[in-house]
């Protein structure tokens, strides 16, 4: 007997975004170091014993997972990988002290609970351990099995519509890159730009003036995100769903071959239809080569409602656990949501089996969405793709029940009939690009536009940025930062401090006012010390050597901000990343062990594995 046929209506591409600002070296609680020690035992390792177990019961994750650069940096960092076990000891005894009240106070369900945060942080004690302290190591071993497909983001989130220069833009992407390369041993094929945020290539003014009223001159023209993510030899980025809406066609003289689908008229109209699709990846149109095009995968705005909302969404639901509310010292969460607007003090008790039948739910409702959008099918050569991304921390951290839901999902994809998990990369090694597209400049931020990060509260951050920015390349330029091994010291941690300036997370902080003194404590410490090091500079120049304090406070600054050791100040000299990309170079070739090359018409391996559901068997 034949089973029946099927055939997937399309594709999941389930992405997300892990991120933290630099806070190793600069506070603890409640602002600072806690921050990571939260997310890694609430998120990160959370996520990693889900893939372990899906791993286990051999379900492919297919998830996209941007690691950014400036929290490779932290999690590997020696002052984190030291102070975390403390940080969770400390849980421990937390929830060892509570269960201990509530049994007095004669409340055995609140002393379960209790119970329930030990064993939680136990075991996060427990995989730290297991991986000798190397949370990397562990996605780093999920993207080498295949489980997941690991991308970059800009080195320290920058939001680069608005950096004020070329070289600070690729500088970003650049680092970015090596980092990534550095800590998971192979080159990104994809980016998460920072907050979705886009701008094409054209003509463009500094909205302020740099600090002290330096004029920053007349409006010139700039690179697209789109050439700077070609440049670093990244293939594909997100943009918010408004920004292919708004797009228009757009007719290349050439472009990227399509070598996996024959050339059919059926594909032409599929791929050159008027409108656009939210279920089909994009080349950006631009004036770079578009033989190396970037590709877009446009957000779905659906599902991602569904996650996101805190009012309307999953996490909402009255049984999952309560963010705010928690029993001090120890920070415990005992509450759960209640109900929309329940004032805090009005939350009921959290009971975690009737959280785990909601999980379950929520899941199967997630997987319906994506069933019903895809259900249209574009052609059967070319399934659609709803790509679903989603920070990372949401899961686990924000979101307690998160990372329960990820796997809930993540199982219910693969017995789906018609649908299938897959990582962007698989999509594009298997499926063609709809086509050229140019779109309008925006983001995923509040009314699609940049307003999040510059607005009245936030501008004076980019008057100093902007200064920062120019001065860099000033020096960087002529390079003769490299002839002494101080003048490369210098440069080399001006770099870094500009960086940090460039951080998006201390505008959105502000603007939210979620932390908004220590992130402006934060940008002017960065500010501050930028400044140091420009006088160090000068210093330097006029006598060739710095005067003792001088020497001290550099080394101070190095020990504090010590991330990304192998910088290189030519990045940001005048043009120093640029390059017109007319060739891919020996490092592109198929025996590229990061780059694994589907052979000709056949889909990357995992997707296989999802696709055989879906052909004909015979018992």
């Amino acid at each position: 007997m034949t089973k029946a046929t099927h055939t997937p209506a399309g594709f999941l591409a389930l992405t997300l975004h892990a991120h933290l600002p630099y806070v190793v070296n600069h506070g603890t609680w409640p602002h600072g170091l806690e921050w990571l020690h939260e997310v890694a035992a609430e998120t990160y390792l959370p996520l990693l014993r889900v893939l372990g177990r899906l791993e286990a019961d051999d379900i492919p994750a297919n998830i996209n997972l941007n690691l950014s650069p400036v929290l490779l940096e932290q999690l590997s960092h020696p002052h984190f990988i030291a102070e975390f076990p403390q940080y969770l000891e400390r849980k421990m005894t937390a929830a060892r002290e509570d269960e201990a009240f509530f049994l007095q106070m004669g409340d055995g369900h609140l002393a379960e609970t209790a119970r329930m945060w030990g064993g939680f942080f136990s075991a996060a004690l427990d995989d730290f351990r297991a991986l000798n302290g190397d949370i990397v190591s562990g996605f780093r071993k999920f993207a080498d099995a295949g489980m997941i497909e690991t991308l970059t983001c800009a080195a320290t989130h920058g939001y680069l519509p608005l950096l004020g220069t070329d070289e600070s833009v690729r500088a970003q992407v650049r680092v970015a890159v090596r980092t990534h390369q550095r800590h998971m041993g192979r080159r990104p094929r994809g980016i998460w730009v920072p907050e979705c945020g886009y701008r094409p290539a054209g003509r463009w003014a500094y909205p302020v003036n740099g600090a002290g009223e330096k004029d920053t001159g007349a409006a010139f023209e700039r690179i697209g995100v789109e050439r700077a993510v070609a440049e670093s030899e990244i293939e594909y980025f997100f943009v918010d769903s408004h920004l292919v809406e708004e797009s228009l066609r757009a007719t290349s003289p050439y472009g990227p071959p399509e070598s996996r689908v024959p050339r059919t008229p059926q594909l032409e109209r599929v791929t050159q239809r008027a409108e656009r699709s939210l279920y089909q990846p994009y080349y950006v149109d631009g004036p770079y080569d578009k033989r190396f095009a970037a590709t877009v995968f446009p957000r779905d705005p659906n599902t991602g409602m569904q996650v996101w909302s805190g009012d309307a969404g999953y996490p909402a639901d009255p049984n999952y656990l309560d963010f705010h509310k928690k029993r001090f010292p120890g920070g415990h969460r005992y509450w759960r949501v209640t109900g929309p607007k329940v004032d805090i003090g009005a939350k009921e008790v959290y009971w975690p089996e009737q959280a785990a039948v909601r999980v379950e739910e929520h899941a199967a409702h997630f997987v319906g969405l994506v069933e019903k959008a895809l259900a249209g099918g574009m052609s059967k050569a070319i399934p659609p793709v709803l790509c679903a991304p989603f920070d990372a921390e949401l899961f686990g951290h924000w979101w307690f029940e998160g990372p329960m839901w990820l796997e809930a999902v993540c199982r219910k994809v693969h017995a789906s009939e018609t649908i299938a998990s897959i990582t962007c990369s698989e999509y594009l090694d298997a499926y063609p690009r709809a086509g050229f597209i140019t779109m309008p400049e925006g983001s995923w931020g509040a009314e699609g536009s940049h307003q999040v990060w510059f607005n009245p509260e936030t501008s004076w951050t980019y008057s100093h940025l902007y200064a920062a920015e120019l001065f860099t390349r000033d020096i960087c330029s002529p390079m003769h930062w490299r002839n002494t091994e101080l003048g490369t010291r210098i440069a080399k941690q001006l770099c870094r401090e500009l960086l940090l300036l460039e951080s998006s997370d201390w505008q959105f902080l502000i603007t939210t006012g979620a932390a908004r003194d220590y992130a402006e404590r934060r940008f002017l410490t960065h500010n501050d010390q930028f400044l140091e090091l420009k006088t160090m500079w000068e210093a330097f120049t006029n006598d060739g050597t710095l005067n003792e304090l001088l020497a001290a406070r550099l080394q101070e600054i190095e020990q504090r901000d010590n991330i990304f050791p192998d910088i290189d100040p030519s990045l940001w000299m005048e043009g120093g990343c640029e390059r017109d990309v007319t060739e891919k170079p020996e490092t592109e070739t198929e025996d590229r062990p990061d780059r694994p090359k589907a052979p000709a018409a056949e889909p990357a391996l995992s997707a296989q594995r999802e696709a055989q559901r879906f052909r004909a068997a015979s018992d």
